[in-house]
């Protein structure tokens, strides 16, 4: 029986028809499972009588089954205390911007709360689509009754004209350091006095007015102007990236120029700008030079994690359904005292690498946290991949050009994903996969996933003998039912696949 089956069953009984499901509680050393429900309503012996019946249905047969009732007709002060005390807990930033007075409530069918916000700070309310509907189900959660949420005019006090208005605390951009190395084998070709030192190309995602970048020449070719000017184009890779970017030939070095061919190791300073709204390299000084000998690129250090999310925030979550929830056995240490990120994706295609053409992109972030060996919160949005999906992936996922139109670019997704995955080990099906594309549109952004991550496929290989190890045939050996191919119910699948696995092997795999 699931939650949706329980309720039906309570909600039979007039004096319940408005009970909401608030929590079940297990009390291991007595074996007792209390169901807590919240009812606006008188009701009698009969309708109690009827609720132990459909908590008796739902509760293993090995634990005793109690309800506890709890009378709350929702008022003005408990839904607006409810609201300010939800926004502490999961949303740090909003919580700051608004204070108890911001919130109005209006008692109704369905019940009305309003949040307070200024000019200033409604876009950035509005960009967390999440919000409202989120407060509308928790308090659907707490009390009984339907609720709606809008945004309002902040009533501002009138500030005492001699009072000076407090200063803004300027928004600081954390900037990642680049890397760079010595050009080694320096040969003056234009300008004999330009920089020794080379930015990454992996790392060239700045503007700047002199930027020196080295490495061999993947492509070059002569081109001209329309007004008749011969300029090169060039394509360098120095092992972290590849820059393409063209140069205007002077007279006297022109000649030697020329002679640059594929093959050839070259350093090149000119500016790094914007055109178009895309960054773009014009080199004014070409010498010859190569990268160290023998160069392995250091790893580029990672932002830290945003202290709030800003597009998309992670929400609570009580699985009753999950498996085994009222086993008696001990969870293994390495499940108890690890947190681990369960994540699945959505993409447009397989293509897991530009260097075999155009990387596909993402189209759905699913992932649950799993805290003390159950699964506590979950993170899940759409993400607009700024291009259109091929038929077969719409009919595989069924998510559509349509959905997608409004969602947040992976730009403004990845820096909440970072957070919630901060300090977590991270698990996947079929890890190599999804790991490199969040690895990569990460790195794009500054932040490097560079945790653990643990593959159930392999994990099911190495103990279980199936005909094989897909998702819905590892979910169908645990008796899970979800809906395959959309990412927080992948995501929510592994979770309690993962969950399994490590009970039955007692501890996580080794490296």
């Amino acid at each position: 029986m699931n939650e949706q089956e329980f309720l039906t069953r309570v909600h039979a009984s007039e004096g319940l028809r408005h009970a909401v499901l608030r929590a079940i509680e297990v009390d291991r050393a007595s074996n007792i499972c209390t169901f807590e429900l919240v009812t606006d309503l008188p009701h009698t012996e009969e309708d109690e009588k009827a609720a132990l019946a459909a908590v008796r249905a739902a509760v293993p047969q090995a634990l005793r089954a109690r309800v506890r009732f709890i009378k709350l007709v929702a008022d003005e002060q408990l839904v607006r205390n409810k609201i300010k005390t939800y926004l502490a807990a999961t949303r740090a930033a909003a919580s700051a911007c608004i204070a108890a007075e911001d919130i109005g409530v209006t008692l109704g069918d369905p019940i009305r709360f309003t949040l307070g916000v200024d000019g200033q700070e409604r876009s950035f309310f509005e960009r967390d689509e999440r919000l409202l509907p989120d407060i509308e189900a928790m308090l659907s959660r707490n009390f009984c009754g339907r609720f709606e949420g809008a945004y309002a005019d902040k009533v501002k006090e009138r500030q005492d004209e001699e009072e000076e208005p407090e200063e803004e605390e300027p928004t600081v951009q954390e900037a990642l350091p680049v890397r760079t190395f010595r050009v080694e084998n320096f040969e003056p070709i234009d300008e004999p006095s330009t920089p020794k030192i080379a930015t990454y190309i992996a790392d060239c995602d700045f503007q700047s007015q002199s930027l020196t970048v080295c490495g061999e020449i993947t492509f070059v070719q002569e081109r001209t102007t329309q007004k008749g000017k011969r300029y090169l184009r060039f394509s360098i890779s120095d092992t972290t990236g590849t820059l393409g970017f063209s140069y205007f030939l002077r007279k006297k070095t022109e000649e030697k120029i020329l002679e640059l061919k594929q093959g050839d190791s070259i350093v090149c300073t000119g500016a790094n700008e914007l055109y178009n709204g895309s960054l773009g390299f014009t080199a004014r000084y070409i010498n010859r030079g190569t990268v160290p000998e023998g160069f392995v690129p250091e790893k580029r250090k990672s932002k830290s994690a945003p202290a709030h999310y800003t597009r998309v925030s992670p929400v609570r979550i009580t699985d009753y359904n999950q498996l085994n929830l009222f086993e008696q056995r001990a969870l293994p240490d390495d499940l108890v005292k690890n947190t681990f990120v369960v994540f699945d994706l959505e993409t447009t295609g397989l293509n897991t690498s530009p260097a075999s053409g155009r990387m596909d992109a993402i189209t759905e972030i699913g992932a649950v946290k799993i805290i003390g060996g159950e699964i506590r919160e979950q993170f899940s949005t759409l993400v607009n991949p700024e291009r259109k999906l091929d038929a077969e992936i719409v009919k595989l996922t069924g998510i559509t050009d349509d959905m997608l139109a409004d969602a947040p670019k992976i730009a403004e997704v990845i820096p909440d994903f970072y957070k919630f995955c901060d300090g977590c080990l991270l698990v996947a099906h079929n890890a190599p996969f999804d790991s490199k594309f969040v690895r990569y549109y990460g790195e794009e952004e500054g932040y490097m996933f560079e945790q653990k991550v643990y593959d159930t496929v392999s994990i099911a290989q190495s103990f279980l003998y199936l005909s094989n190890y897909k998702l819905n045939t590892l979910a169908d050996h645990y008796g899970i039912t979800f809906n395959h191919h959309r990412a927080a119910d992948d995501a929510l699948a592994t979770a309690k696949i993962f969950i399994e696995m490590i009970k039955a092997k007692k501890c996580l795999p080794k490296a």
